[in-house]
């Protein structure tokens, strides 16, 4: 008590005298995909991490570091809306996204409390998990059914699966397009951008396939037959077989379809208990979603891509989607993502959300997810890469243990640091600096008002 009364006693930071020095950024490989990690470093030695989304996207962040150097990050709000106008949907907005988690990370490490006290305290003592759940090459629904059991068996509660033009890439009629279209954009179609069935010589690459795989997809005249149909149902049936019928699951990556072929295709799998399907339109095509949602008793689910809450309000006004599937990473943030989630109970959608990055991306989730009432369930997608754990010191040896991921009570995101030791081990080849040094972006400006 004399301690506290006297001023002696330990404090780990001044708040009110915190100030930004330095930002640093690391890329790894296969984590399970290309990874770009931060850290912004302070005058008190309080370090803050956070993460780009989907590396070769760092410069995003590196143009901010001269609008951050020499502030408190405790200002988390003012720092956002000072940078958030640098963002944008899909992958452009990682950057602002990146600072705003790391932000919260240095201001929670600061005031010695975890970041879901900031945001109002938490629902939730635990976060339900998914994982995505591939089967390399041509298999069958029994196959996909069976690797699905092996992760109810590792406790996991509710699954998510592909189910699209993959699957009928070498079914003869089931899939009716301009000659040579699907030739074209073949090994990419139908297939996620990171699936290891994509050929190493063409993730990340600029081609002709890479190019027709970007065309909208209303625009490419791909259609599914009957037949094609046929299979696809045929495949969901298969699963459901070995699954039972309890579990939920949810459904992605359709390929490049019409919103007509969509509606034929939900309507096929509405018996078996779908929880959602997934980004079968592009997002922006709010009257698109309204149409297809409307026609299927199928949960229509979108929003991944999606930069800021102002984002959702076209699909949620419009009673166009029954979840929303955000990632920390391209919404906005911690804060922001908890705004989206807010925005979408008051219109009695609930939030489920997307995350494939590496553990810091995934307790940011925690903490926005713990913090909003209507959270469903939140995805990772590196449950089957075996250092995903190890790349922090400070979090539990199991994150994902049995199917949840427990809400931390440390400061800040609840991790210590990255772990060198084993990034080191996973350096992306065309970032092979660990921690690299930035300074060359610490002056760089431009017209950053927004008005005249």
């Amino acid at each position: 008590m004399e301690e506290f009364l006297t001023g002696s006693f330990r404090r780990s930071s001044a708040p009110s005298e915190l100030k930004i020095t330095d930002i640093r950024f690391t890329d790894i490989v296969d984590a399970p995909m290309h990874c770009t990690l931060m850290k912004i470093y302070t005058n008190q030695g309080i370090v803050g991490l956070g993460e780009v989304r989907d590396g070769g996207n760092r410069v995003y962040a590196e143009m901010l570091k001269s609008r951050l150097l020499g502030e408190n990050p405790c200002n988390v709000e003012k720092l956002f809306r000072r940078i958030k106008q640098f963002g944008g949907p899909a992958r452009q907005g990682g950057g602002v996204c990146g600072v705003e988690v790391a932000l919260w990370d240095l201001a929670g490490k600061a005031y010695g409390v975890p970041v879901y006290q900031m945001l109002g305290g938490k629902y939730r003592d635990r976060i339900r998990i998914y994982c995505d759940t591939d089967v390399e090459g041509k298999h069958t629904g029994l196959e996909m059914g069976r690797a699905l059991r092996a992760r109810m068996a590792m406790g996991f509660t509710f699954l998510k699966m592909d189910l699209g033009l993959g699957i009928l890439r070498d079914v003869p009629g089931a899939v009716c397009a301009p000659l040579g279209l699907m030739e074209e954009m073949n090994p990419l179609e139908g297939l996620s951008w990171a699936n290891s069935a994509v050929p190493e010589e063409l993730r990340g690459t600029r081609n002709h396939a890479y190019d027709l795989f970007n065309v909208p997809h209303p625009f490419t005249g791909i259609h599914v037959t009957e037949k094609g149909l046929d299979v696809l149902e045929q495949y969901v049936e298969e699963v459901r077989s070995v699954i039972g019928y309890e579990v939920p699951l949810a459904i992605d990556h359709f390929g490049h379809l019409c919103v007509e072929d969509c509606i034929r295709l939900c309507r096929r799998i509405e018996k078996y208990n779908i929880a959602w399907a997934e980004d079968m339109i592009p997002w922006q095509y709010t009257d698109q979603y309204k149409r297809l949602s409307d026609s299927t008793t199928v949960p229509i689910c979108t929003g991944e891509d999606i930069f800021l809450a102002e984002g959702f309000e076209p699909l949620l006004e419009s009673r166009a989607v029954s979840v929303i599937h955000p990632d920390i990473l391209t919404s906005g943030g911690i804060l922001e993502n908890k705004r989206i989630g807010d925005l979408a109970q008051r219109h009695g959608v609930a939030m489920a959300i997307h995350m494939a990055e590496s553990p810091v991306s995934a307790y940011a989730c925690v903490h926005s997810a713990a913090a909003t009432e209507n959270f469903y369930v939140l995805e990772n997608h590196s449950v089957d890469v075996p250092w995903w754990d190890d790349l922090v010191t400070g979090a539990p040896a199991k994150i994902v243990d049995n199917g949840f991921i427990a809400v931390p009570d440390k400061p800040g995101l609840g991790i210590d640091d990255y772990n060198d030791e084993v990034i080191r081990e996973h350096l992306h080849p065309d970032y092979p600096e660990l921690w690299a040094e930035t300074s060359r972006w610490d002056n760089v400006w431009s017209h950053d008002r927004l008005w005249s």
